[in-house]
């Protein structure tokens, strides 16, 4: 039997790897990345690797972490917003840090698709890097993949890589957490980027259905939202770092409270033997948690499990701190107190 042989002259790109497409967007990339350069880079997006500059610090600790956007990406693909999902990334892992009390110092991202134009990967990049600046957090550099038939056409998934440094004497990790700490609630701006596995299938969207029938139902506008269900559903997660970082020296925890909702996270913090008390209604949730409640039939127990129910998240403090905490973060609601723990639960919500 003869062997089979590809046809003469059979190239990269027609098996579905542009390389110039690629070099022209690092060009981009590399435009993007310079702006969000801090003092501290010496070597940003071009070489095989970049170069940071750690100065500063006495006694300083390295923090880091590395996170997605899960399916949230899915709504941006069929509705072809790629401005937001970036912003997501940055915001979801310079929060996570924040939890240790560390500054962000530089970032990396991770892209991989099939068939994105070189203007959607941009797009990406740009909320990448529009979300660094913001924080003040370099954008060090990535890796911009092509990768035909592990992800269909238009398909693309999204990780990100912080490190940022705090020093050892300032670190917060919830050790001094005592009976009788307040906890404050700050708000989320919605859904962040968990639970979209649930609320693709509750709305009938993402699922790989008829696209146009799919984005009819993401431009349907319900009472309460502020715009179409799409909106509601991209609406950037929330970066805490600049309005927390003035008050960080008076928080003894903090909980980022991301998949597994308040019972998964907010225990993260607390010494074995206490509890937290939360006060159903001492915070707003959006309309867009109840909605996805009454559409789905979704229990209470499980929206609490599934999504943060509009906290982004919560602060343990002294009772003493906690006007000083509120004055410099007004958004900051008493949102409970931590309790010696009585039963298996470690976070309580009444």
């Amino acid at each position: 039997m003869q062997e089979a042989h590809p046809p003469q002259g059979m190239t990269y790109s027609q098996a579905g790897v542009d390389v110039d497409a690629a070099a022209r967007l690092v060009e981009r990339i590399k435009e993007l990345a310079r702006a969000t350069h801090r003092p501290e880079v010496l070597a940003g997006v071009g070489p095989f690797s970049g170069l940071f500059r750690l100065s500063g610090y006495r006694d300083p600790v390295l923090v880091a972490s590395a996170d997605g956007v899960g399916t949230k990406l899915k709504i941006a693909a069929l509705l072809a917003r790629y401005d937001t999902v970036g912003i997501d990334l940055v915001n979801h892992c310079v929060n996570d840090i924040l939890t240790a009390g560390a500054e962000p110092l530089f970032f990396l991202d991770y892209l991989a698709s099939s068939d994105l134009s070189e203007e959607e990967k941009t797009g990406i990049v740009q909320g990448v890097a529009s979300a660094c600046q913001a924080a003040g957090c370099a954008l060090l550099g990535g890796e911009t993949a092509d990768m035909p038939d592990i992800y269909g056409r238009g398909d693309f998934d999204l990780v990100g890589f912080i490190v940022g440094v705090v020093e050892r004497g300032q670190i917060i990790d919830g050790s001094t957490i005592r009976e009788g700490d307040v906890l404050l609630g700050l708000p989320s701006s919605g859904l962040h980027t968990n639970g979209y596995s649930l609320v693709r299938k509750v709305f009938g969207v993402g699922l790989g259905g008829d696209p146009e029938e799919e984005r009819a139902r993401l431009s349907r506008t319900y009472p309460g939202l502020e715009g179409t269900l799409g909106e509601a559903l991209l609406t950037p997660h929330r970066c805490y770092y600049n309005e927390l970082k003035p008050v960080l020296g008076r928080l003894k925890g903090i909980a980022h409270i991301t998949g597994g909702g308040i019972p998964g996270n907010l225990p993260r913090i607390l010494p074995d033997g206490l509890a937290a008390r939360l006060r159903r209604g001492s915070w707003p949730v959006q309309p867009i948690f109840r909605l996805i409640q009454e559409r789905g039939k979704v229990a209470e127990d499980e929206m609490y499990r599934t999504f943060n129910m509009g906290l982004g998240m919560i602060l343990a403090c002294a009772a003493g701190d906690v006007e000083a905490v509120r004055s410099q973060v007004p958004e900051a609601l008493v949102v409970g107190e931590v309790g010696a723990q009585s039963g298996h639960q470690r976070a309580i919500i009444d």
